[in-house]
């Protein structure tokens, strides 16, 4: 799908309002094609972020897992180590 939204799900902390709206805006950027609507477009746009956020912000509430909640540094350094990797010259 797209690289740039992350997974929000079992976090310690528990991901915040600006993660969630950041991962829907990615989201309807994907599905739409638009980086930036046009006027006519920008209310739809602006509706749908909101609408995948609020339905993002209940799943993530209603999920359940018996693992122990991820570290958000760990992760972060796990990332940067697969991307010096991949991206290694």
């Amino acid at each position: 799908m797209c690289r740039n939204i992350k997974t929000l799900f079992n976090f310690e902390p528990p991901a915040s309002e600006e993660e969630i709206r950041a991962a829907s805006l990615q989201f309807v950027r994907k599905l739409s094609g638009y980086t930036k609507p046009s006027q006519v477009n920008q209310a739809a746009f602006d509706q749908a972020v909101e609408d995948v956020a609020r339905v993002a912000a209940t799943l993530l509430d209603a999920l359940e897992t018996s693992a122990s909640p991820r570290n958000r540094e760990v992760e972060a350094e796990r990332a940067r180590a697969r991307a010096a990797k991949r991206f290694a010259r």
